[in-house]
């Protein structure tokens, strides 16, 4: 029977800069275990490579080829992330380690929240609200109620589930898509009004009050919601998104909420990041921003360095790494 040991394990800094909190739960879940130094780009790469058994790489986003390339004793490089859109997956497969994330359920409260945030903002004009209380004009604007809207949720794994668990104690009904047939006790639980393949994406943007997208950006789901969906939209209908940017035709669903051909919009993420916060459509009262931090909570922090610690452990005695992405 195998018996787990300590790794050498060398963390990546985010190459932007994060919250301490990240590196504080990582250390906290890792080092009572393993052995876990800290890379410093400043210093040569192969003598800080030397002997290291498994890399961290916050998000995904750290890694170069260099560093990959660094990497001859490694038999595991750990994304501290979900989404490999910015991670050269195919190149990395030539190379010793295994690969893997930290998927989706690690960080799908958080961006659930943050969804449901901005549904409850855009429903009460909070802009609007605030601008009047500012200026001494009190009982305007008119909100909106939830309850009887329908929620349409393009992507139902764990972060569309979450919002659809979030979002039913409130009245809203739920249509949902995704790519794969959903559990039967999920369905049960959350009873979606309607739940469809990508092929009835038309039918869900045509019908929902909210159209919120929890998809993995790909060269499929590119622009998923593109133009001519966009045109499809209510004019009282909002655009939820806080999975990718590019998920979205940026350019058409600007023109949209500047030509008042749909009602708002909540978004965390961006084609191009960070973007031009001068733009126009990011001064609009019906348009909700954060910087890309509606998966980042301390619970997503806590979880994915649990998982991180797991899969070193499962390195450790000799066994596969959960959550492989390079196979």
């Amino acid at each position: 029977m195998s018996t787990r040991r300590r790794l050498k394990v060398l963390y990546l800094p985010h190459p932007h800069g994060i919250d301490p909190v990240w590196e504080q739960e990582m250390v906290k879940a890792v080092t009572p275990r393993h052995d876990m130094a800290f890379f410093d780009p400043a210093k040569p790469l192969a003598p800080q490579f030397a002997g290291i058994e498994a890399v961290v790489d916050p998000g995904g986003a750290a890694g170069t080829r260099a560093l990959y390339d660094a990497a001859n004793d490694a038999k595991l490089w750990q994304i501290a992330g979900t989404g490999l859109d910015h991670v050269d997956v195919a190149y990395m497969k030539t190379k010793r380690f295994a690969v893997a994330n930290c998927p989706g359920q690690f960080s799908s409260v958080g961006l659930a929240e943050c969804a449901l945030m901005y549904i409850l903002m855009l429903a009460r004009r909070y802009h609007e609200a605030r601008t009047n209380f500012e200026a001494g004009t009190m009982y305007h604007p008119l909100g909106r109620e939830l309850e009887g809207l329908v929620l349409g949720i393009i992507g139902f794994g764990s972060s569309g589930q979450e919002l659809a668990r979030r979002a039913r104690p409130f009245g809203m009904r739920i249509q949902a898509i995704d790519v794969r047939p959903i559990e039967p006790a999920v369905l049960a639980e959350l009873q979606p009004e309607f739940m469809g393949s990508p092929a009835d994406i038309d039918r869900v943007v045509r019908e929902s009050d909210f159209v919120s997208l929890h998809l993995h950006l790909t060269p499929e789901t590119r622009h998923t919601l593109d133009a001519r969906r966009i045109g499809l939209m209510k004019r009282s209908a909002c655009i939820i998104n806080v999975a990718r940017g590019a998920l979205v035709d940026e350019a058409a669903m600007h023109a949209a909420l500047l030509e008042g051909r749909i009602a708002g919009a909540g978004l965390d993420v961006f084609e191009q990041e960070p973007p031009d916060p001068t733009l126009p459509v990011y001064r609009l009262p019906n348009v909700v921003i954060t910087p890309h931090v509606s998966g980042g909570t301390d619970g997503t922090a806590r979880k994915r360095a649990a998982a991180t610690a797991e899969n070193l452990d499962r390195v450790a005695q000799g066994l596969d790494p959960l959550y492989r992405v390079d196979q």
